[in-house]
Parts: structure tokens; sequence; C-alpha cells
């Protein structure tokens, strides 16, 4: 799990962070990097998909290797291809090149999101639930070092090879990005030498012709979802006058109309084809709408929704605070390398041991009193960039305080990957796992948006009150969803 881990932490950075700096280097104006954004939306709705990646079989893999480490292997080809294809794109080369690299960048964030899908599908089948959390710490810590890989190690390569501001140089950024594709190797292998999970053969989907029928209509709608966005895009595009003008509110509604138009014309679009008979009624009920219903029907609906408001906020509290910790660093007079050796290097260190630490006690507690446990730390820890914002840059304070924080996080995600586990069924793995991590980040990033506007108005001190404060009504949830669970008729989360 920790190989897997790295495999899936790898990518991320390589979209965002890392690719950012690339184009900056390369002298591509601030309003084109905003293109490369339509990678991110893979991972926000990679439930979509999810029920597609539970039920078709991978012609000739899935025979070989069974049907997660089947879809597992091709995710992470894909991965290593769309790297590969950044790789050998320079995109100072003109608007065909930064295109290009743009397809890419989509295509990974499609095929990581998969890898992801997959991954926690397999994690929750290949053992029982009192070992969920030892094996979500090691997937945690390995998604952190692949993350360290993937933003301070490509960022080194890239300036030790010779490319800097103001001093690009394609080549260094070129090798940098192949060797982060050759460290994919760590997740290939571990596919190929990995069990394969043992399931119940009545939880396995029978392949069926079905399944291309319903794989034409996802792409169809894909494609729907794909014109819609960049078209309104295009026509929205404003005059740099009309930039000037164009406030972040209006412009952050814009997008959520623009967002929001091209999934009604996915959705429409599948729904016309379904009716006109290209894939069947029954199949398109099986694939995206049982694994809805049948998390309600188990949980019973008064349950469900609670359930579904712990996963929503639980992670409210760091997300928002998250969003501006480094500008507040920067804010607060820390150079640079002092937020890099803080953050990126012993940060990542000590969340790692949080993780283990959380996952250990969810095996040894429970996963519910992990969970509580995890929130008061969260909340709790956001009380020490007070006193570093009233102390001022003192590095002792900087180093407590993301240590104090970054082992909270570490915690907090390990029992909270636990419980997510916990409310998956194994008919229904990847596609309801999918729907649950998509939602857990879903409202704490919309509202991390503001936290600039927040910080106007009530300064550092009182924000990360604030972001204290958040915490509250999911102890409040967590507590809730304790006392229900252990009454025997809704005894449908493991304690233990």
């Amino acid at each position: 799990m920790a190989a897997l881990g790295f495999s899936a932490g790898l990518p991320l950075l390589l979209i965002f962070s890392s690719l950012s700096l690339w184009l900056g280097e390369a002298g591509v104006e601030r309003r084109a990097v905003t293109f490369f954004s339509w990678a991110a939306l893979a991972y926000s709705f990679k439930f979509i998909w999810a029920p597609l990646v539970d039920r078709l079989p991978l012609p000739g893999l899935t025979a070989r290797l069974g049907r997660r480490r089947a879809w597992l292997l091709l995710a992470q080809l894909g991965v290593v291809g769309a790297i590969l294809g950044m790789a050998a794109t320079d995109p100072a080369q003109g608007s065909a090149a930064l295109a290009r690299m743009a397809a890419f960048a989509v295509l990974l964030g499609f095929m990581s999101a998969t890898q992801d899908i997959v991954i926690d599908a397999y994690r929750i089948e290949i053992a029982p639930p009192a070992w969920q959390g030892v094996l979500s710490s090691a997937y945690i810590a390995g998604y952190r070092v692949g993350m360290v890989v993937a933003g301070a190690g490509v960022l080194f390569l890239a300036s030790a090879w010779g490319s800097s501001k103001g001093a690009y140089d394609y080549a260094a950024w070129g090798a940098a990005y192949a060797t982060a594709a050759l460290a994919m190797a760590v997740g290939l292998v571990a596919t190929l030498v990995a069990p394969e999970p043992r399931v119940p053969q009545a939880a396995v989907p029978r392949p069926s012709s079905a399944h291309g029928r319903l794989l034409a209509v996802f792409l169809c709608a894909v494609a729907a979802f794909v014109a819609v966005f960049w078209g309104v895009g295009q026509g929205w595009e404003p005059s740099e006058a009309g930039q000037a003008t164009r406030g972040p509110l209006l412009t952050l509604a814009l997008e959520a109309l623009r967002l929001a138009l091209a999934l009604a014309a996915a959705f429409g679009l599948g729904a016309l084809l379904v009716r006109a008979g290209v894939a069947s009624r029954d199949a398109a009920r099986e694939t995206w709408v049982e694994p809805v219903l049948a998390f309600f029907v188990r949980h019973g609906w008064a349950d469900a929704v609670l359930l579904l408001a712990v996963v929503g906020l639980y992670r409210i509290s760091d997300i928002v605070l998250g969003v501006i910790s480094n500008v507040f660093y920067q804010d607060l007079g820390f150079s640079k390398p002092d937020i890099a050796t803080a953050v990126k290097t012993f940060g990542v260190v000590v969340s790692i041991a949080g993780g283990f630490l959380g996952g250990v006690l969810a095996t040894r507690l429970g996963v519910l009193r992990a969970l509580w446990w995890g929130a008061v730390l969260s909340a709790l820890t956001n009380l020490g960039f007070v006193a570093l914002a009233l102390v001022g840059p003192e590095r002792a304070m900087l180093y407590a305080v993301v240590a104090a924080d970054n082992l909270a996080a570490g915690f907090a995600s390990a029992a909270f990957v636990a419980f997510l586990s916990s409310l998956t069924q194994v008919r229904f793995t990847a596609v309801q796992y999918a729907i649950f991590s998509s939602l857990m980040t879903l409202l704490p990033k919309a509202l991390g948006g503001y936290s600039g506007g927040m910080v106007d108005a009530l300064g550092y001190p009182g924000f990360f009150v604030l972001t204290t404060l958040l915490g509250v009504p999911v102890l409040v949830l967590v507590s809730w969803v304790g006392r229900r669970m252990a009454k025997p008729a809704s005894g449908n989360v493991p304690t233990a």
C-alpha cells in the first residue's frame, strides 16, 4: 500500500505547482495557466466513471491480472504516458505546444484519478475493516513521499540541470519530468507482484455487451462536457479592460455557472442516449444509480444523511486554513527556504508519523474514537497559528506549529480514510468510495476560496480562531454518529 500510495501521490503536483513553475519560467502568461485547471476536474468528478471501473472488464488484462490489478496497470501506464508526453513538449514553442501540454495535463489528471479509484477499492477489498487503519496510514505515507518527489524533487532536478527564472532551459524540465515518469516504476512493480483481492463471486459483475454501450454513452457525455465548458469559456473571455472591472465574486459565479452548464450538457446527453436505446436502461441504473441507492438502503435515509454530513464537513477546519497557510508564512516574514524546509520537508515527515499513529489507534481504539480525536486535534492545532501570528517570524515557533499541524493532519487523515473504507460495500467499492472522496473536499475547498477575504476582514488571528470554531460542528456530528451507530438497529459502521 505504501508503494501504491507513492504512485498515487506522484502525479498530483506534476499537474499543479511544479507545472505552474515550469510554465512561468517558459514565459507563459498567467492567464494562459488557468487553461490547465481542466486537469483538476477529473479529481472532483471521478465518481462519474468509477462505476465503469467497477464493472468493465479489460480485454486481455482482466483474465490475466484480475479486475482490480488490470485497471490499476492500465491507469499507471496512462500516467506514465501522460508524464512522458509533457516531458516531450516545450510550452515555450507557441500556442500549439501549449495546447498539447494542456491535453497531456488533462490526460494525466484523468488517469491519475482513475488510479485513485482503483487503489481505494483495492485497499478496501484486500483486508478486513480491522486492518484498514494500518493500510490507510501506509498509503498516506507513500502518498506524501510521492508528493515530495513530484514537488521538491522535480524542482531540485530542474534547477540542478540548469533552468531558472530568467534562464529557461526546456531540456532541464523535460529531463526532470521524464525522471518522475521513471519513478512510477515503484507503483508498476507493486501492481504486478501484489495479490488480487478475493471477493465473493456474486460481487463481481459479469462481462456483457451492455458494458461497451455504457462506455460509449460515457465518452459522448465527456465530449459534450468538454465542448460546452470550452465553448462557454471562449465566449466569456473578457477583454483586458473587462478583467480589471470583473471582481473575484463575479468571476467565481461565472465559472460556477460555466461548470454547471457543462455538467448539465453531459448528463442531459447521457440521459437522451439511454432513452434512445444506445445503452440499456437497466444497465445504466445498475451502474450509476444502484450504488447510491444501496448506501441509503443499507444505513437508512436518516443515518445516511448524517454520515454524508460527516464526510462533507470532517476536513473543513484544516483545508480552509491550508489554502492560505503559505501566504501567511510569507506575510509573516519567513523566507522561501524557511518555508520549504519547515513545511515541505519537516512537515511531511511529521505528517507521515501522524498517519501511522492514526492508523494504529484506529485499529486499537476503533474507527469512530480515532475519528473523534482526529477532529479535536485538527481544530485545536489551528490555535497554534494564532500564537505564531502574535509572536512573529520566530523559526522555533514555526517548527512547533508545523509539527503540531501536520501531526494532527496525518492522524485525522488516516482515521478518516479508515472511516470512509468502513462505509463502502464490496459490491460497489470503487464508486461509493469515489463519491465519498469527492464529497469530502467539495465544501471545504469552496469555502477556502474565500479565505483571503476572511483574512482581510478578520485579520490572521481572527481567521485562525474561526477555522478552529469550524471544527465544533464536526465534533457534534461525529459524536452523534457514535451514538446512532451504538444502537443495535443502526450498527453499520464498525467501531473496531
